[in-house]
C-alpha cells in the first residue's frame, strides 16, 4: 500500500503544479490597481518621463472613472502634458476638467494653466493671436474670482504681457499697410492701438503718431467730399488724445 500511495502522491503534485504554470501561461495578469497605477505615475513624473505618466494617468481615467485617485489623475495627465510641452493636448485635458468639475477647490490652479498652455503657444506677432486672446481671457478670470490666489500675481504680469503681444500684432500689420501705401486701413489700425492699448504707453505713442502720417496720407486719396465727411471725426479723435 506505502509503495502505492508515494507515486500517486507525487503525480498529484506534478498535476497541481502542472495547473498553476498552465494558468500562469495562459490566463492574464492581474490588472494593476489605480493606486499602484497613481504612484506609477507619480514616479514617473518626478523622473521627468511624462511620456509614461500620461500612459499611467491615462489607465487610471479610462479604466477608474469613480475611483478616487480619477481626479488627480486627470488633472496630472494635463500636467504631463504641459510639462512635455505639449501645450495643445494640456490645453484640451485642463479645459475637459473644469468642464467635469467646475467647483473644484483647486480651481485657480486650472484656470491659471489654461491660460498659461494657451500663451506658451505664441510663436511669432505676424501671426493669428488666437491663443493669446483665449489666454487672457482665463487670466482675467483668475484674477477676477481668485484675487487672492497665490496665481492670481502671475496672472497679472501675463496680462501685461499678452496685451503687449496683441498691441504688437496690430502695429505689426498696421505698419504693413503704411509700406504698401494702404493708408486708409493704416489709419484705422492705428487707431485702434491708441484706443484700446492705452496702459501700454510706447506702442500707444508710436500708433497716434502713425495715425496722423496716415490720416494725412490717405486724405490725399480721397474726394472733397468724402475729405469732409470724415474730418469731423477725426479732428475729434486728435482732441481725445491730446
Amino acid at each position: 500500500m506505502r509503495r502505492l500511495f508515494a507515486p500517486m502522491l507525487m503525480l498529484l503534485l506534478l498535476a497541481s503544479s502542472g495547473c498553476a504554470l498552465i494558468d500562469a501561461y495562459f490566463l492574464p495578469p492581474p490588472e494593476d490597481t489605480a493606486q499602484e497605477l497613481w504612484e506609477a505615475g507619480t514616479d514617473a513624473m518626478s523622473e521627468k518621463d511624462y511620456i509614461e505618466a500620461q500612459e499611467y494617468f491615462g489607465k487610471i481615467k479610462d479604466r477608474f472613472p469613480f475611483s478616487p485617485f480619477a481626479l488627480k489623475a486627470e488633472l496630472g495627465l494635463g500636467d504631463a502634458y504641459f510639462l512635455n510641452e505639449d501645450y495643445l493636448q494640456a490645453l484640451d485635458s485642463y479645459k475637459e476638467f473644469e468642464a467635469l468639475h467646475p467647483s473644484y477647490e483647486e480651481l485657480d490652479y486650472v484656470l491659471f494653466q489654461i491660460g498659461m498652455s494657451n500663451y506658451k503657444m505664441f510663436r511669432s506677432i505676424d501671426r493669428r493671436q488666437e491663443n493669446i486672446k483665449e489666454g487672457l481671457e482665463y487670466f482675467y478670470r483668475l484674477e477676477e474670482s481668485y484675487p487672492d490666489s497665490k496665481y492670481a500675481q502671475s496672472a497679472r504680469g501675463l496680462i501685461l504681457e499678452s496685451r503687449r503681444i496683441l498691441a504688437e500684432h496690430e502695429v505689426f500689420i498696421a505698419d504693413f499697410y503704411w509700406r504698401t501705401e494702404k493708408y486708409g486701413p493704416a489709419w484705422n489700425r492705428y487707431q485702434f492701438v491708441v484706443e484700446n492699448f492705452s496702459d501700454i504707453p510706447d506702442l500707444r505713442d508710436y500708433a497716434r503718431r502713425r495715425a496722423e502720417y496716415s490720416y494725412y496720407e490717405y486724405q490725399k486719396t480721397l474726394s472733397e467730399d468724402e475729405r469732409q465727411r470724415i474730418q469731423g471725426s477725426w479732428i475729434r479723435w486728435v482732441k481725445k488724445w491730446l
